[in-house]
């Protein structure tokens, strides 16, 4: 009988220990518009279980970019998991962000060749806050999260799907 006790409060221990914590975030898209020279251009999707996708659209991958480049195709949809660590990173610079009190729209519209940033959160209680951002300079925190996400593009391992 205490062995079968002992084995029902290993399992129960080991059950607490593997479940994860559910994230408050369901689906997080950040999204890089177009500037009047060679600007990254993509939209990126990641899930609360760390699947994402990158739509590429233009400069995304080119080390010199030129102005050829804009009537080529676009460079695809690609798919992977973020890795554990990286997603645990984006949690901690999106919680540092407070990002239910950010400002629905930064940037002064009065400059024309800047590129704007979309930030869309939708959170697990079925709440959701978008952020648009001309110029990409809301604040510090948010120009460290836009870097972030184009550091994704690059130290993930994406598979192209289309």
């Amino acid at each position: 009988m205490k062995y079968v006790l002992s084995l029902f409060a290993f399992v129960l221990l080991l059950s607490c220990n593997t479940q994860k914590a559910q994230s408050k975030y369901s689906v997080i898209e950040y999204e890089a518009g177009a500037c009047f020279g060679f600007c990254p251009i993509f939209k990126m999707t990641i899930n609360s279980d760390r699947t994402a996708v990158l739509e590429a659209e233009h400069f995304n991958f080119t080390k010199n970019p030129s102005k050829a480049e804009f009537s080529k195709e676009r460079e695809g949809t690609f798919k992977t998991t973020i890795k554990e660590t990286d997603y645990n990173k984006l949690i901690s610079l999106l919680d540092t962000l407070n990002i239910k009190s950010l400002n629905d729209k930064y940037g002064n519209n009065n400059i024309t060749d800047l590129p704007t940033s979309y930030l869309r959160i939708n959170f697990a209680d079925g709440s959701s806050k978008n952020v648009e951002d001309y110029g990409k300079n809301g604040s510090e925190k948010l120009a460290q999260l836009y870097q972030f996400f184009e550091d994704l593009k690059h130290n993930q391992q994406w598979n192209k799907v289309k």
